[in-house]
């Protein structure tokens, strides 16, 4: 399994500075690879796929297989935690996401925390399985979205919306939502401990829905939830780093940084080099943020972009990613240039 001194990109999120900095993308198992396409081909269907420990193991592993990524993320979804509380919970081929839709706090009280994590078993299988597999200096980091992010898809019922749902409920019902995401935080605890004792190296949490929150909502659904959640963990015992990604920050970036407790901050493609660094701690470290889509173009253009944002951080730990999901159409080529041009300066 080999130590943590023997894993690059842990040790980046413990504080140091590499000359290179270690790499992996966010959405790296996925559709870009054909290795992929031929094993969920094999799936039931998503949810099949996710508690399915030898396919989710196996999605998992096949990026750093084929790139020799520093980090591999449990291939997983966030709303499994939803599905465990004992909502409906359905992936539909074009549309995303389709989840029961809650009136209120009660509807997420059928299950208990415990039980709710019980119910991910799977789950820290597949943890289990992808640690024994890694090479020992590869990170293994765990998983699960945010309280804002996870309730909102309780509350809108699917991904595809304009969000003003969950929004209208931070504005006209805040008592209720803040319920919700103390009960959603309960059960994300419950489940990311689990995946550090199956054996995640470091945690990420995902907000994807951030982006455009007027400051004083994005104090009460962003900052103080992550803060909570994150408060929690460590009164629990867990220790290991916690990488927070609240897409779409902006300049709160500054703030959730001060004030959640992460270890490490998460950059979305629209970050400033600058501006992060002028209101990050000097010492924290930071991951990010190629556009997602010059990665697909690749070329000269993405080769100066990557030397660019590589220089723009050497002053402080930084782990390269990208600034959201691989995209299906990422042509294999391109992120091995990327890798490249990461590794040989």
């Amino acid at each position: 399994m080999g130590t943590d001194s023997t894993k690059p990109l842990l040790q980046v999120l413990l504080g140091e500075t590499a000359k290179r900095p270690p790499v992996w993308m966010m959405r790296q198992a996925g559709r870009h690879l054909p290795e992929y396409l031929e094993l969920r081909a094999r799936a039931k269907d998503f949810l099949d796929f996710c508690y399915t420990p030898s396919m989710a193991a196996e999605a998992t592993l096949q990026p750093v297989r084929r790139y020799g990524m520093d980090g591999a993320i449990l291939f997983a979804d966030i709303l499994l935690v939803l599905d465990a509380m004992g909502l409906s919970v359905e992936f539909e081929k074009g549309v995303g996401p389709l989840v029961e839709q809650i009136s209120g706090p009660a509807d997420l009280s059928r299950v208990p925390a415990m039980k709710a994590a019980d119910r991910l078993a799977p789950v820290y299988e597949t943890v289990s399985r992808v640690r024994e597999a890694l090479p020992s200096e590869t990170t293994l980091i765990g998983f699960a979205g945010s309280p804002w992010t996870v309730s909102l898809y309780a509350i809108e019922g699917r991904g595809k919306t304009d969000k003003s749902d969950a929004w209208r409920w931070a504005h006209g019902r805040p008592g209720d939502l803040a319920a919700v995401m103390d009960q959603v935080a309960e059960a994300t605890a419950e489940y990311l401990a689990r995946q550090v004792a199956a054996g995640a190296n470091a945690l990420m949490l995902f907000d994807s829905w951030a982006e455009g929150l007027p400051d004083n909502i994005f104090r009460e659904v962003i900052i103080a939830p992550t803060k909570k959640l994150v408060a929690r963990l460590r009164a629990m015992g867990i220790t290991v780093p916690v990488i927070g990604f609240p897409r779409g920050a902006g300049v709160m970036i500054g703030e959730y940084a001060a004030e959640t407790g992460v270890t490490a901050v998460g950059l979305d493609t629209a970050a400033v080099p600058d501006y992060v660094n002028s209101v990050l701690p000097k010492g924290m470290p930071v991951q990010g943020h190629l556009d997602p889509l010059l990665l697909i173009e690749g070329g000269e253009r993405m080769d100066a972009r990557i030397r660019e944002l590589v220089k723009a951080y050497s002053g402080r730990p930084h782990i390269f990613n990208l600034g959201h999901g691989v995209r299906p159409e990422t042509p294999i080529a391109n992120v091995e240039r990327a890798l490249k041009v990461l590794r040989e300066g």
